[in-house]
């Protein structure tokens, strides 16, 4: 089996599928993201039950319990279903979480310019830029990310040449 860093290589994408549009420069929502149009939600939606969860609100997503011994089940279903889900007793402490949200806060907050110093090749998997996934849909997501490969520390280098210690 080839490693996720191979196949991407071997399946490189295109640039305007890795470069993000520049939020900051928009008033409004282009069409190459508009995923639902205004008639598209003029059906009436409390008659869906996938929609609604059983008290009639809005369902959230799903928490899975990593001690639950169904806990790898319960993902594939929530990414099936849902394509995202909420881990708990993952045993990664607090202090950690909010040290890697404020990093990211960091680098989502640079200017477009300066983000693009660690712009993820064509056929990369590491870097700042769109999902990887966002050929697959016919529409793009109003989504920047920044993938995580094994060390970040030499893209953080590109983007903060003298304070990427934290990185380390």
């Amino acid at each position: 089996m080839a490693t996720l860093s191979e196949a991407y290589r071997e399946h490189p994408l295109h640039l305007r599928h890795i470069i993000p549009l520049d939020f900051s420069s928009l008033s409004t929502l282009p069409d190459s993201h508009a995923w639902f149009q205004p008639h598209d939600h003029d059906h009436n939606h409390q008659d869906d039950d996938h929609d609604h969860d059983r008290d009639g609100g809005i369902p959230s997503i799903p928490i899975i319990d990593l001690a639950d011994p169904n806990a790898m089940e319960l993902m594939g279903m929530a990414c099936e279903n849902w394509g995202a889900f909420e881990l708990k007793n993952h045993g990664v402490s607090m202090s950690d979480i909010e040290e890697v949200e404020k990093e990211a806060k960091r680098f989502f907050d640079l200017p477009t310019e300066q983000k693009l110093k660690a712009l993820r090749s064509p056929g990369g998997a590491t870097g700042y830029g769109r999902a990887r996934i966002s050929p697959f849909f016919p529409k793009f997501m109003w989504h920047e990310g920044f993938t995580i490969v094994g060390s970040p520390s030499s893209d953080a280098k590109k983007i903060w040449p003298n304070h990427y210690q934290t990185f380390w």
